[in-house]
């Protein structure tokens, strides 16, 4: 498979609970173009969520929903025989899922802008974050907007595979995104904190210090109902070893 099969895609929310929120709108990019769709969602928009994307309940009132959409039957045809490309894939891949949607194989630029940055010297992961950081250039790109959030996926995604090039020169092309595929696969493992009272600090150095601080935030992330997987993955390492 080459990235003639990449489907990049990224999603507008009504909120941030997989287990709720749902999909207000949707952009996929394939070598056919760039395709983009408001939908109207069961469940309305949170307050901080149209704050975020500047999408409104009035905007989406006279939409059609997603379920059963053309756009979610040809996206399902393009997922079933491509790889999905998201920024925390995870979230995306759920929010498909709750309407009907499956996304077997799947590529996450998350975690493999974590994987390639084994010392931690990029203090944020985020999408807009990692854009600067690369300093790309990206025309006529407004975050928080899935189409101009799919450009700077497309873009993030090009840096990246040309850093996986260089970490595995022998690769073939089609080994290579195996390989974002299986990194893409297993949870990211933290080193360093990015909140809390531990912030900058290497988990291996607290785990030591304040076992209980990490045994009380593992039972957090796992009382939040599990969806924090690379936290969960994370603590669980540095509490076993």
């Amino acid at each position: 498979m080459t990235k003639e099969h990449f489907i990049f895609l990224d999603t507008e929310t009504t909120g941030i609970e997989v287990l709720k929120d749902r999909l207000c709108q949707v952009c996929y990019k394939t070598p056919g173009g760039f395709f983009t769709e408001y939908f109207k969602p069961p469940v309305p928009m949170t307050v901080k969520s149209m704050s975020i994307t500047n999408i409104t309940n009035k905007m989406l009132a006279d939409k059609k929903p997603f379920l059963g959409s053309a756009m979610s039957k040809e996206l399902q045809k393009l997922l079933s025989e491509g790889i999905l490309v998201a920024h925390n894939a995870k979230f995306d891949i759920a929010m498909l899922k709750a309407e009907g949607l499956d996304a077997p194989r799947s590529i996450c630029t998350l975690r493999i802008a974590r994987y390639l940055d084994p010392k931690n010297t990029i203090s944020e992961y985020n999408l807009p974050f990692l854009r600067y950081y690369y300093e790309l250039e990206v025309p006529d790109a407004m975050a928080h907007d899935a189409e101009g959030d799919v450009k700077v996926l497309c873009a993030v995604f090009d840096k990246l595979f040309g850093r996986m090039k260089e970490e595995f020169p022998a690769f073939s092309e089609e080994e290579l995104i195996n390989k974002m595929v299986e990194i893409s696969s297993k949870p990211s493992l933290y080193k360093i904190f990015n909140f809390g009272k531990y912030k900058d600090k290497k988990l291996e150095e607290v785990v030591k210090s304040d076992r209980r601080y990490m045994e009380w935030l593992l039972n957090q992330k796992m009382t939040d109902g599990g969806q924090d997987e690379d936290w969960i993955y994370t603590l669980d390492y540095y509490l076993k070893n």
